[in-house]
């Protein structure tokens, strides 16, 4: 019997395959590193066809551990790092350029630009998104503007756009061979091309950024078949689910009630509400997104708070200052010290998201003095994460008018014990982790498994989740007041850092 469900994760740092049982199980996981390449000062790109190469590895690899054969699989689910773009040729398959990954601001003359004729948020009521560096559209602009013949062939008919989820999707199902050109509603929401009301792509606003209506994928929902896999190792298996990696995540902690909420702390970090049927439009500097849509069910979506800089700043320490050997080491360092010694560490290095949306900002580390020690720094790293996860959580609340009683956690640094008590101190609320860390494959899993008929539905997914630990808040009032005015007068030091 079919009783396997695989999750593709294809992330900003590496890609995983994760196999799990049908009670949200891992049963395999292998995972490849891909590289982070730095051209410009702000440019960072990856390799797609490095990224493929890295797919075929991690799937090989996962279903030998367990000598999985491709017929015991239901059904395989993608989830992605989300406004990567990549650009290629229908015909040959070859990308024209590498992918601009979604961390990168070159395009900030283009958002200064758009941004004069009606301001930050002229494309806000009809794509919940602000201007800024971070989303698609304006980078497929620079593609096309900018590698040399790119556009005539564009405007020839001969190249598609997708971020990962549709390249990948493409080179699985065919390729040049009858590949499926598809995104779902999660990622199309996130290109500012997509119409958040009616699902459809904009035509108005392809025009706007001068993009071939030719080049765009089809939009689907989240979770159904949209072809059968091609390569031998994952023969005939259906490809049925695609969520943004921050949704999918979302989705795998069953928040799928309105005003239930999530935080992801990967490279950045992604605070999702699930706010219904309806979109809410921020007031507060949060984005407007599409959560979830399952089949011909109406969409659900959510307010999102996006961070840039998070577990990245953790790796800047290890890989840029070599003050620890690996990741995990953070943690030591930090308890090395009882506080942070007033040091805040604002890691603005891609400007700043929400809820300030400037891309003139630049990182900074304040509150220097002689006493200060690389362990205040290991410190002041760690919480960082922590109060601009509040300071998203504010604004959230105040979009939503909803107060959260905890917050559910997931992505690598939730193994940090300390980060996550900080969490509950600076927060005032409970801080919860589940039992299966890996939520966001699981959330891909999830929706494959309801597209094939795996699962029954929602409530027979919610059943399935536990929490592994809480932590509660211990911190003084006073004391959580005055370590966050002190954060918020280091952020105000890293604004109008660009002329």
């Amino acid at each position: 019997m079919s009783s396997y469900l695989g999750a593709i994760d294809q992330g900003t740092t590496s890609t995983r395959f994760i196999i799990f049982d049908s009670s949200g199980h891992i049963v395999s996981v292998a995972q490849k590193e891909h590289e982070q390449i730095y051209p410009k000062p702000g440019w960072v790109e990856h390799d797609p066809e490095e990224i493929w190469r890295r797919l075929h590895e991690v799937m090989t690899e996962a279903m030998q551990q367990r000598e999985i054969r491709p017929k015991e699989f239901a059904a395989i689910g993608i989830t992605n790092q989300r406004e990567t773009t990549v650009v290629w040729n229908r015909k040959t398959g070859v990308a024209v350029n590498n992918a601009i990954v979604w961390q990168d601001t070159r395009v900030e003359d283009a958002v200064a630009e758009f941004a004069r004729d009606g301001g930050p948020d002229r494309f806000r009521e009809l794509t919940g998104l602000p201007l800024a560096t971070y989303f698609s559209g304006l980078k497929i602009r620079w593609i096309l503007n900018n590698v040399p013949g790119v556009r005539q062939q564009a405007e020839a008919g001969d190249l598609l756009f997708g971020t990962m989820d549709t390249y990948l999707v493409w080179k699985l199902t065919g390729g040049q061979r009858g590949g499926a050109h598809v995104t779902d509603v999660t990622n199309a929401s996130r290109t500012q091309l997509m119409d958040l009301h009616s699902l459809n792509w904009d035509k108005s606003q392809l025009d706007l950024f001068g993009i071939p209506e030719s080049m765009m994928p089809r939009i689907v929902s989240s979770s159904e078949v949209y072809g059968l896999a091609q390569p031998a190792q994952v023969k005939d298996i259906p490809i049925a689910a695609i969520l943004g990696d921050q949704q999918a995540a979302l989705f795998g902690q069953t928040c799928f009630e309105p005003g239930q909420a999530k935080n992801t702390y990967g490279t950045g970090c992604f605070l999702l509400m699930n706010t219904g049927t309806a979109p809410v439009h921020s007031r507060y500097g949060l984005l407007t997104t599409v959560a979830f849509k399952l089949g011909k069910e109406p969409a659900c979506y959510a307010l999102e708070g996006s961070v840039a800089i998070s577990g990245a700043l953790v790796q800047w320490m290890r890989d840029n200052l070599g003050l620890i050997q690996k990741s995990s080491d953070i943690e030591s360092l930090a308890r090395t010290v009882n506080d942070n010694g007033g040091v805040y560490f604002v890691p603005a290095f891609s400007g700043l998201f929400a809820p300030y949306w400037k891309t003139d900002a630049r990182g900074v580390i304040a509150g220097l003095t002689r006493y200060a020690n690389k362990g205040h720094l290991a410190r002041a790293v760690l919480e960082a994460t922590a109060f601009q996860t509040r300071e998203v959580l504010d604004a959230m609340e105040l979009d939503s008018g909803t107060k959260l009683d905890s917050l559910r956690t997931d992505g690598g640094m939730v193994e940090n014990d300390l980060l996550m008590q900080f969490q509950a101190d600076i927060l005032n609320r409970d801080v919860v982790r589940p039992a299966i860390k890996e939520t966001t494959a699981l959330g891909a899993s999830y929706a494959a498994g309801l597209a094939v008929g795996i699962y029954k539905n929602l409530g027979e997914l919610r059943q399935q989740w536990g929490a592994d630990r809480s932590w509660k808040p211990h911190m003084e009032d006073a004391t959580r007041e005055q370590l966050y005015a002190q954060w918020k007068k280091a952020v105000s030091r890293s604004f109008n850092w660009l002329d």
